[in-house]
């Protein structure tokens, strides 16, 4: 009997996956499975249940997922919308981008550059990001230190070095002159604003902004977060990262695990050349799963393939 590709999926989203801009992976999956006489079948995407779900025989693809098993891969939005990742490590931080090895040497400028240039326009330009945005235009303190708060998930996962709020401290006490702006996460709105607003009281000199993420990247001398893809949308502003938490591009941010290092890392990230253009040609041009691009399937069963999971196991037409 051929393999399936299950997708493990929120229950909610069970009827409404096709059309949910943040699964935009699975029904361009479907797509190429079924229309080559493949099967897909959906199971909930809940702890132990991803776990025991269907015989290993079948192909797994799990929905923000870090499971590390044979016949499974994790899939979620990276970073930037349009570019995936389908790993068998895990998502995000915990992708198997972290173990790789960017060299810029390996990556050809001139596709890097025009490559860099098309996502400056499609997002810097544009002012477009994954959530959505105020559109009007705001003026900002040029050369701020933006912080962008999180949800909870990067402390959930393990992922954070330290809370929000203790983030907000170190930052503005050693933001050595510079205005401290801080940005709220649109999903988690009135918990950020919580945060900041507690730190104000406590006599934190802080800006709070509810301005366009690109807004404040284009005014920001650098960003501050545990991880966010805000981070790397600074990266199409020139905008070097400090993160207090673990990623996979960590090779082009410095990373603070003790809040007395902050001010070295400060100094560091504002000094240190990076290849901006390059790493987005390695990382998503070369190490992500584009949906827009011409070999999308091409790329997609390659990916299976290197599961283990070729055209002929899943019972594909050629």
């Amino acid at each position: 009997m051929p393999a399936r590709v299950i997708f493990h999926l929120p229950e909610n989203y069970f009827t409404g996956y096709k059309t949910a801009k943040h699964l935009a992976l699975y029904p361009l999956i479907e797509d190429v499975i079924t229309l080559r006489g493949g099967q897909i079948l959906l199971a909930p995407r809940s702890g132990a249940a991803t776990w025991s779900a269907s015989p290993e025989s079948d192909l797994h693809i799990v929905e923000g997922g870090r499971l590390q098993r044979p016949n499974y891969l994790n899939a979620a939005l990276a970073y930037l919308p349009g570019f995936w990742h389908l790993d068998p490590a895990g998502v995000l931080a915990d992708s198997s981008m972290q173990h790789r090895q960017f060299d810029p040497a390996q990556v050809d400028p001139a596709r890097a550059a025009a490559f860099f240039a098309q996502l400056r326009r499609d997002f810097a330009q544009a002012r477009r990001s994954r959530y959505g945005q105020k559109r009007a235009a705001t003026a900002l303190p040029q050369g701020c230190i933006a912080v962008f708060l999180q949800g909870p998930m990067p402390q959930r996962r393990g992922q954070a070095h330290l809370g929000y709020a203790e983030l907000l401290r170190v930052v503005a006490e050693g933001a050595e002159g510079r205005t401290v702006v801080a940005k709220a996460h649109p999903l988690q709105r009135e918990k950020g604003q919580a945060e900041i607003a507690k730190a104000r009281a406590a006599g934190l000199d802080i800006f709070e902004t509810d301005a366009n993420v690109h807004d404040v990247l284009a005014a920001a001398a650098v960003s501050v977060s545990i991880n966010s893809a805000a981070a790397i949308e600074g990266f199409l502003h020139g905008t070097p990262a400090i993160l207090f938490g673990r990623s996979d591009y960590a090779q082009m941010v410095e990373t603070v695990a003790d809040p007395a290092d902050f001010p070295a890392a400060l100094q560091r990230a504002l000094t240190t050349p990076r290849d901006y253009p390059r790493w987005f040609q390695w990382y998503f041009a070369e190490n992500c799963l584009n949906l827009n691009a011409p070999d999308f399937e091409t790329q997609l069963l390659a990916r299976f393939a290197a599961a283990g999971f070729d055209a002929n196991r899943l019972g594909l037409n050629t």
